[in-house]
């Protein structure tokens, strides 16, 4: 058993530390254009001249040993979060740009890669569609975090935007780069339960029946250790970059092999990339052309295993002794018919046995965009964007019927196959003009853009041993529509006083204009001001490189509302599946059903008020911004409970508001630069509070919709979080636990909170939520001649999670029906008779300090040649975490611990060449 004020800390010798990652080879002399210039979204600005909230983060600083292009930039930025899905590889993350903005939309910012909106939905086979994007060809992000910046993508931008460029060749001699890394991942920690002693001794004194206590085994097995293993990856990238006659390239070849910390997971990725950028007609036309393809294998552990081996008993042998059900010790019954106890905990190692899951998916991203400057008008520039983004899935899941799991069965057998296709046409005027008589720069932008997303899921039925009919379905092809005009105008004025305006209508096919067309198309505007102050005659010997206040305003929308409802607002018929079928004599037919939907479904949209200071001085050698900023959320989508008489419980409703304040700053130091020594070091912090303003008309605080999704183990169809008018979303529902005077809490009492006498669900209270008081990120980096050293945490402050693993634990386990089930620790200290699944004494602080990356290099130069480097290098990652939370991991994305991935410790060495 370990105290609750956990540390967990690598050993010191891990600190050999790694150079930065291998993706910056080719970037680095790009840097300096690169920091004076980011996107915008159809165009380009100077940094110092942006009005709307933009944060670039180039290549020089990403995070070193990303696996997806999300963990890049990870505790890089204020305002912007980005969470682990989980510590199997190829999960990828989740981004929240400032908090949410939706319930049951998307709350994913929107993903622009070389100038092609990505789709929101994942495939299948995919955990998350970004880690299919090779890191390494990322070249830097743009991220558009408020109204007024992102409103010219108005229909996805409620969540912000960012927009990724990758690597581009440059005119001139051959340049390869090869970089390859080594690492070994190893796990955190294990899950809290009882030692196999520890549960002969709780099972030996508690009030079990002698039934009870004689099934208890003479084995000392620990069932995490043996799920969990030392994974080794192997990460490797050559890239060839120049020109040939005029056309500038980039080539790049890519393999990523990455095990899991848990048997029989592993990840393999195989990309290519290729960037022209030819110029003809005297530099007037100028070609982009990006393409990239990747190839990616996965395999994924049994489904469950980490939570079987949470709660296996441990006093029980990995082995049975003899050859029924793969051999492996499982919990039998006395009836020979049923030779399985099927409620018991499978053997977690004869899970991972039963089990092939595999998917193989293949992706190709490529774009042709054309920027003509006229002749005969070169201040206007016609520009085309043509792009595909192809995505295909195959997959298969077997299913032993030789264990435990597909015993029933006889085995199960389940292969599924996806497809999508993302197309873009974009056209758009850009007029920059510099207007010498009113000393004003006009920069002018008016296009068009259609986009189509195509999905097709062929039914995918399970078959089994028994040779049972398996149930039928349908095959579902959808395709969606996005039609949208938009038009920018900025002017900058005596290079101080700087206006923006933006504006663009929308039409989604998701919607219906036939009760009320506003509810197809949807209107976003944007603008924003700033004041470039140390560019006045008052502040031109102050010492400020950069002081500029800044302000917007701007609305956009969410129309992201769920993936296996393409039409909500459409009547629609499917066909009925098994069970369902209708008799004419003696034969049965399948009958087409109405599906429920809301012909006044419409656009979920977001109203953003920010302001901000931008600084610099000392040769900027300290700069930084502080923001604020309110967004409120109006005609929130929501999957809400209806009246009963209708075709559903439930539908897609517009149905509140929601309001978010908040403050983010962020500041770079650099103390010491000089010939032989640089030191950088940045910090940047975020508070925010969502609060829901409106559920339905007229209701209060009394009235809650529970979050259903995730729910919780111990019981079918428990929820613990729910939305309430007045409260954070995503908070936790609970019963308030009564403790005695020694602090003990006591089973099953809790408090009258409504002072009626009786304790009931009237009683149960809104208590914490996921959203966290306050998110921290720190970034340093030191350069001593050909060393450097660099170093990137993270904190996050006043988030909580429910503890599922410590909740569904109670003394019921040591005197269950047939079969033992281990316990969390603190079971003993609590003795609950049964698991009290919604006392808030399992909704813990998880808050925490992780320091994610400690990195160390060496650059020999001119090691082959002239102008070419060999850096060794080596870093460990997810080094420690302190925190007070009992579990392994406080990272858990949807504030839910029960079963949870950990993030794996992650030690590597590499070479990185350039030629």
């Amino acid at each position: 058993m370990r105290n609750y004020n956990v540390l967990k800390i690598a050993p010191a010798f891990l600190l050999f530390g790694s150079m930065l990652h291998a993706q910056q080879n080719d970037s680095v002399k790009q840097e300096t254009a690169i920091e004076q210039v980011v996107l915008i979204g159809y165009g380009k600005q100077k940094k110092t001249d942006v009005t709307g909230s933009i944060t670039s983060v180039t290549a020089k600083d990403f995070n070193s040993g990303a696996t997806s292009p999300a963990q890049l930039i990870q505790g890089k930025t204020p305002g912007v979060q980005i969470t682990n899905n989980s510590g199997a590889p190829g999960a990828g993350s989740s981004i929240r740009v400032r908090g949410i903005s939706s319930l049951t939309g998307n709350n994913s910012p929107l993903i622009v890669i070389d100038g092609v909106p990505q789709d929101f939905n994942g495939v299948s086979g995919a955990s998350d569609p970004l880690s299919l994007i090779n890191p390494n060809d990322i070249q830097s992000f743009d991220i558009l975090k408020d109204a007024s910046a992102a409103a010219i993508y108005g229909n996805r931008a409620s969540n912000g935007v960012i927009l990724i460029t990758t690597k581009q060749g440059s005119a001139g001699k051959l340049k390869i780069g090869f970089s390859t890394l080594a690492s070994i991942s190893t796990k955190m920690g294990n899950v809290d339960v009882l030692s196999a002693d520890e549960f002969r001794s709780f099972v030996l004194n508690s009030n079990a029946p002698q039934s009870y206590k004689n099934k208890l085994g003479t084995a000392s097995t620990n069932w995490q250790d043996q799920i969990y293993q030392k994974a080794w990856g192997t990460d490797n990238n050559i890239s060839l970059s120049g020109g040939i006659k005029g056309l500038p390239y980039r080539l790049s070849l890519g393999y990523n092999e990455q095990n899991g910390i848990v048997k029989t997971n592993n990840f393999r990725r195989t990309s290519l990339g290729l960037n022209l950028n030819p110029k003809f007609f005297d530099n007037h036309l100028t070609v982009n052309i990006n393409g990239k393809g990747t190839f990616t294998d996965n395999r994924f552990p049994a489904e469950g295993v980490i939570g079987s081996a949470t709660y296996f008993d441990p006093t029980q042998p990995i082995y049975s002794g003899n050859s029924n059900l793969g051999g492996y010790y499982e919990w039998l019954t006395a009836d020979p018919s049923n030779p399985i106890n099927v409620n018991a905990t499978a053997n977690p190692l004869g899970m991972l046995a039963a089990t092939r899951d595999v998917s193989s998916i293949w992706r190709g991203l490529g774009n042709v965009q054309l920027d003509y400057k006229f002749h005969f008008l070169p201040d206007l520039h016609f520009n085309v964007n043509a792009g595909i983004d192809y995505t295909k899935s195959e997959g298969a899941k077997t299913v032993s019927g030789a264990y435990k799991i597909g015993y029933n069965d006889k085995g199960t057998y389940r292969e599924y196959s996806q497809e999508r296709k993302n197309k873009l046409l974009e056209t758009y005027l850009n007029y920059v003009k510099t207007i010498d008589a009113i000393n004003t720069n006009v920069d002018l932008v008016a296009g068009y853009s259609y986009q189509a997303f195509q999905n097709y899921v062929p039914f995918a039925p399970t078959f089994n041993g028994n040779n049972i009919q398996p149930v039928q379905g349908n095959d579902v092809k959808t395709k969606r529509v996005l039609l949208s005009f938009y038009g920018r105008a900025i002017f900058t004025i005596a290079n101080k006083y700087i206006i923006s305006g933006s504006l663009r209508r929308d039409g989604s096919s998701r919607f219906w204009d036939g009760v009320n067309k506003s509810d197809l198309w949807g209107v976003f505007p944007g603008v924003s001001v700033a004041w470039k102050i140390n560019e006045e005659n008052f502040l031109k010997d102050s010492g400020f490189s950069n002081l500029k206040l800044r302000g917007g305003w701007g609305k956009t929308g969410n129309q992201e509302i769920t993936q296996d409802k393409p039409y909500p607002a459409f009547a629609s018929y499917n066909p009925s599946n098994t069970g369902a079928s209708y008799q004419f004599g003696s034969s049965y037919y399948f009958m087409y059903r109405a599906d429920i939907y809301n012909p006044y479904l419409k656009w979920e949209t977001t109203i953003t008020k920010n302001i901000g200071l931008d600084f610099g001085f000392l040769k900027n050698r300290v700069s930084g911004s502080v923001e604020i900023y309110q967004k409120n959320t109006n005609d929130l989508i929501l999957d809400s409970a209806i009246p009963a008489g209708d075709l559903s419980n439930h539908n897609i409703l517009n149905v509140g508001n929601m309001e978010t304040k908040g403050i983010e700053g962020n500041i770079t130091f650099v103390p010491v630069k000089n010939e032989n020594t640089t030191w950088e070091f940045s910090f940047n912090a975020t508070h925010y509070n969502s609060k829901i303003t409106k559920l339905i008309d007229n209701a209060d605080a009394s009235f809650n919709i529970p979050v259903t999704n995730p729910g919780i183990a111990g019981g079918v169809g428990n929820t613990i979080q729910a939305h309430y008018v007045g409260g954070q979303p995503y908070s936790y529902y609970v019963y308030q636990q009564v403790y005695d005077n020694a602090g003990k809490p006591l089973d099953g009492v809790y408090v009258d909170r409504n002072g009626d006498g009786v304790v009931n669900a009237k009683d149960m209270y809104f208590y914490k939520s996921t959203q966290p008081d306050v998110i921290l990120g720190f970034n340093t980096k030191f350069n001593y001649k050909a060393w450097d050293l660099g170093l990137s945490a993270r904190a996050i402050i006043g988030n909580y999670v429910y503890n599922n693993a410590a909740s569904n634990s109670s003394l019921q386990s040591a005197a269950t029906n047939d079969y033992l089930q281990n316990i969390y620790s603190s079971a003993i200290d609590y003795k609950f008779a049964t698991p009290r699944l919604f006392s808030d004494l399992f909704v813990e602080n998880a808050s925490f300090l992780r320091l994610d990356n400690v990195n160390l290099g060496y650059n020999f130069k001119d090691i082959f040649s002239p102008g070419s480097s060999l850096r060794v290098y080596g870093m460990a990652q997810n080094v420690f975490v302190i925190t007070k939370y009992s579990g392994v991991d406080p990272e858990v994305f949807n504030g839910i611990d029960n079963g949870y991935y950990q993030m794996p410790r992650i030690y590597s060495l590499g070479l990185n060449f350039q030629f």
